[in-house]
């Protein structure tokens, strides 16, 4: 996949992922990615078995790579959705996520992706959060979490996880500011015209 010098970020998709929980960060890292090569970053998707999956709310989206032939990982994005009910009981997706976590640099996590990395035992005794329907769960998963309540994302230096699906703009935001720069940021940010102002 081009340069080896050139790092990498994976977005994860499974069935039942939460649609703007991996095309927000998506939209934002691409864009980085795409009109600042010399930042020397890509990004890709991945499902298990490099087929399509089905999103939460029926959207099909493409994977670039399967979990089997996944190129090296400097940043692993774990979405959250429905999808993730069943990961917290599935001892191979756990198994995966823990081997991530020991190769991968910078793991972080959108919405209920941090209750996967909180069953996968990566939480304990750290700062986190997640949806705000979900920070009850997250603290039952595992009581050692600091659950934070308040924050939009958490950076707690290897591992950073977001609040819900709209805060994985956010916190990739916030990625390319702590990859790049500050400036780079604010460069995305207005390329891609991210200003909320809520009409209600």
């Amino acid at each position: 996949m081009g340069d080896e010098s050139t790092r990498n970020i994976g977005i994860l998709l499974f069935p039942d992922v939460e649609e703007l929980d991996a095309v927000g960060p998506w939209e934002v890292l691409s864009y980085w990615t795409r009109n600042f090569p010399e930042d020397g970053w890509r990004v890709f998707c991945v499902s298990a078995d490099g087929n399509p999956v089905t999103c939460a709310k029926g959207l099909t989206v493409a994977a670039h790579h399967s979990m089997a032939e996944l190129p090296a990982l400097d940043v692993l994005v774990h979405p959250g959705g429905r999808g993730t009910r069943p990961q917290l009981d599935d001892a191979g997706h756990l198994a995966w996520v823990r081997g991530q976590r020991g190769s991968v640099p910078l793991m972080t996590s959108v919405c209920t992706g941090s209750l996967v990395y909180a069953a996968a035992g990566l939480l304990a005794g750290r700062p986190a959060t997640t949806h705000w329907a979900s920070l009850d769960r997250l603290a039952e998963i595992d009581p050692t979490i600091e659950v934070r309540r308040e924050d939009r994302f958490v950076d707690d230096g290897d591992i950073i996880t977001s609040a819900g699906i709209s805060a994985g703009i956010d916190m990739a935001l916030h990625l390319v500011a702590r990859l790049a720069s500050r400036e780079r940021a604010r460069q995305v940010r207005r390329g891609i015209q991210y200003d909320p102002e809520p009409p209600v």
